[in-house]
């Protein structure tokens, strides 16, 4: 059983499952599609992933363009990262807007990133482990993304932004301003 919290952005959303606690530690099902369609969105999940980074790595802000568009759901089972979502869809009235939340192996929270959205998320944690599901397969001819340190987003990433650990792909991302989003915002969806 998940309780879904609802966003700033329409279609975003933190998802916190039931634990059950006992003196043996817990248990809590992670993921029910037919749960997460009746509350969340359909999504048909076809990948899974996992990463290992340490404090002070940021990853993002990534994305997948069409036809390769991508709807993740992500958690964070060791330690403890910033995971944002920033909206690239043109014509959305939340355009360049973000959210942000803290996932953690001890909130279990879940992030779902519909498509259309940059993905990124920062170590807070001496390490952590960060899983995602995927409802479109990884296209390296589609991937993109916007720079991670674009002050103009006004993301408050929690470590210092000039020292965290960057791959040199995610460096070479353009700001915002000079970004040309592949995605196009549909009220109707």
């Amino acid at each position: 059983m998940i309780e879904v919290l609802k966003t700033e952005i329409d279609g975003v959303c933190i998802i916190s499952p039931k634990v059950f606690n006992d003196s043996r530690g817990y248990f809590f099902e992670s993921f029910s599609r037919k749960e997460f369609e009746d509350k969340v969105a359909i999504a048909d999940f076809v990948q899974d992933n996992e990463s290992m980074s340490s404090y002070g790595v940021m990853r993002g802000l990534h994305f997948q363009a069409p036809p390769f568009s991508q709807a993740k759901l992500v958690r964070c089972v060791r330690g403890r990262v910033l995971d944002v979502a920033v909206d690239l869809r043109v014509g959305s009235p939340t355009y360049g807007q973000h959210v942000a939340v803290e996932l953690s192996e001890d909130n279990h929270l879940q992030f779902f990133v519909p498509r259309g959205f940059a993905h990124g998320f920062a170590v807070l944690s001496e390490t952590a482990v960060f899983q995602y599901k995927c409802d479109n397969y990884y296209a390296p001819q589609a991937e993109g993304g916007v720079s991670i340190k674009d002050e103009s987003l006004g993301i408050d990433w929690r470590i210092p932004v000039d020292r965290a650990l960057l791959s040199d792909k995610d460096l070479k991302h353009p700001l915002l301003k000079d970004f040309e989003s592949p995605f196009v915002y549909n009220e109707n969806c």
